[in-house]
């Protein structure tokens, strides 16, 4: 199975399946899918996305920007969510050339994360339902609010940290791509702080230190400002991952 799903207008659009958790069992392929903003499905790619079977869409951007660039078209087959678990805009683009993308970044997820427990967590119940399945979450690029979800997950499935880490910096295959839909959008914009479409593995390292430090780990910052307890966890692992062995 391909992680990244390919697409001609979207570029990150990936399967979190196959990942393997410390007690030896494996995210379901087909299930669970990270994204850039689904708003850009057109003709084919909406006939590819389609055919993927997805039941639940969660667009973690904010109203204004899906007012401004448009949703997911609706479709009898999946339900929509729009959660905004970033409660602070940041201008990335804007950014001084200067500014170190690791300690930014970092930041700035310790922020959307305290800031958006409600959304975060109503994000995991609706992924934990028994009938969401396949879901996908996105929001403009699939790099940072996408990549914190993502992370976030992950983790309550019992995924390793450099395997969370691994996954996170996967947005730099779609990198290149993603500046050039940004300059296309904003052709009127000149200088570009040059980590803006970036996703270094150091950044991801860098915030599950912190979350450590802050929390003890990041399945217990789910666990003390989420409410994420044992029967969602027990929920998520069900529909995420394949069967233990012996079961069906």
């Amino acid at each position: 199975m391909k992680r990244h799903i390919p697409f001609q207008r979207l570029h990150n659009f990936r399967d979190l399946g196959g990942y393997v958790t410390e007690d030896g069992r494996r995210v379901r392929w087909g299930q669970v899918y990270r994204a850039d903003s689904l708003s850009k499905l057109r003709d084919a790619d909406w006939d590819h996305f389609l055919a993927l079977g997805v039941r639940t869409v969660i667009d973690l951007r904010y109203p204004w920007e899906i007012e401004a660039k448009g949703r997911v078209p609706g479709h009898p087959s999946f339900d929509y969510h729009n959660l905004s678990i970033e409660h602070r805009y940041y201008d990335q683009p804007s950014l001084d050339p200067d500014v170190a993308i690791g300690p930014y970044l970092t930041e700035q997820y310790l922020e959307v994360a305290e800031d958006g427990v409600k959304e975060l967590r109503r994000a995991l119940e609706v992924i934990a339902a028994d009938d969401a399945g396949p879901v996908v979450f996105h929001c403009a690029s699939g790099k940072d609010r996408t990549g914190l979800l993502a992370a976030l997950v992950l983790a309550l499935l019992d995924v390793a940290e450099d395997v969370i880490v691994e996954d996170y910096a996967l947005t730099e295959l779609a990198a290149d791509r993603l500046l050039e839909d940004w300059r296309a959008a904003n052709p009127d914009r000149g200088e570009i702080w040059p980590s803006y479409p970036h996703a270094p593995a150091e950044v991801m390292r860098l915030f599950l230190a912190a979350m450590a430090e802050r929390y003890g780990s990041l399945r217990a910052y789910a666990a003390h400002l989420l409410g994420a307890d044992d029967e969602l966890v027990a929920a998520l692992r069900r529909n995420l991952l394949e069967p233990e062995a012996g079961r069906e």
